[in-house]
């Protein structure tokens, strides 16, 4: 293999004894990748022991050792950031401690960097949803999402639109010392957002497309981290002030329907007409799975996916109003209302 096309891999890893030993096989069955960090986040379960058993069946695999988090830092940031100073392969590629590496998806994430031009390739995983809860909220999201961060608005080099998926983000090395890393958004929730911002203000091209068959994650293993996780991320991701919040709400909840079927006990016709509407609604939603590659029979978690994105929505709203997200044991500040600087 050519040295311009080895990767580094790059796992920042807290508390994820669960799911680091499949997230760093996967990696490993990667001829491509010539080393993979993990940064062990200070974590408090058996993360460690499972990484220890794991060197001594994976020879390329290196372990590093957060201590205290520096001022003005994510934690997420700070080990990425560590992790990348120790990298020595020209390409870069930061994922998550429960990402699943599919055979040959190094390969064909460097493939499309070559097709491209890009010098920024991410992937947005298939989301794996065993529990009813996921299935409601998790594809509902990336509807949405879809919708907000095209996938060819952002490939195309002409568009101002910017995004990444932080669970699979590949980079070319110099790029990133360029842009400065993740020590320019070190106090960035959503810092694979903000260093694609940066990326394609500089002019460098990025590749974002769905990773159906190369790359897999299961988000949240709780119902409990599922509320946390998108409460610290959905309401930037929407926008970050309260009118895109009151927007998306207005978008997304079937007002009319809802209302309808409330007065069918003064007209019977006025239930009738809502429950068409909310039917016509879950059509829609069928159609927008399919296009975003999940089961069009999710469509049947409609009414509860509409309902848990609405609250998870204005929860996440309440979380920045008061300047800070839980998350994984941490305070994490972030920005008050209209994305006013963190105090």
């Amino acid at each position: 293999m050519h040295a311009s096309e080895s990767v580094s891999a790059i796992v920042p890893a807290r508390n994820e004894e669960e799911t680091i030993a499949r997230a760093v096989l996967s990696l490993a069955s990667q001829p491509e990748i010539a080393e993979i960090i993990v940064v062990n986040d200070q974590s408090s379960d058996g993360t460690a022991a499972e990484l220890d058993r794991l060197r001594a069946e994976v020879p390329h695999l290196r372990v590093l050792e957060t201590h205290d988090l520096p001022a003005g830092w994510v934690g997420k940031n700070h080990a990425a950031s560590l992790g990348a100073a120790q990298a020595s392969s020209a390409w870069l590629l930061f994922t998550d401690a429960d990402a699943e590496h599919l055979p040959g998806s190094t390969a064909a994430a460097l493939a499309d960097a070559a097709a491209t031009g890009a010098r920024v390739v991410s992937y947005s995983p298939e989301q794996q949803t065993p529990t009813w809860w996921e299935r409601a909220l998790i594809p509902f999201v990336y509807v949405r999402l879809a919708l907000r961060y095209s996938f060819a608005a952002v490939s195309d080099p002409d568009s101002p639109q910017a995004a990444a998926n932080g669970q699979y983000l590949l980079i070319r090395r110099e790029i990133y010392d360029t842009i400065g890393g993740h020590e320019a958004v070190a106090d960035e929730v959503l810092e694979d957002v903000a260093l694609a911002k940066l990326a394609k203000a500089a002019g460098i091209r990025i590749f974002f497309v769905s990773g159906a068959g190369r790359v897999r994650v299961r988000m949240y293993r709780s119902f409990r981290a599922m509320w946390q996780g998108w409460a610290k991320n959905l309401y930037p991701l929407m926008g970050g002030t309260a009118k895109d919040a009151a927007h998306e709400l207005l978008v997304t909840v079937p007002w009319v329907p809802l209302i309808l079927l409330l007065l069918t006990p003064l007209r019977v016709w006025l239930g009738v007409l809502g429950a068409v509407l909310l039917a016509g609604r879950h059509a829609a939603y069928a159609a927008g799975l399919r296009r975003n590659r999940f089961p069009a029979r999710y469509a049947l978690y409609y009414v509860p996916g509409f309902l848990l994105y609405a609250a998870a929505l204005l929860w996440s709203e309440l979380q920045y109003l008061r300047g800070t997200v839980a998350w994984k044991g941490r305070e994490v500040r972030v920005s008050g209302p209209g994305g006013a600087p963190k105090p």
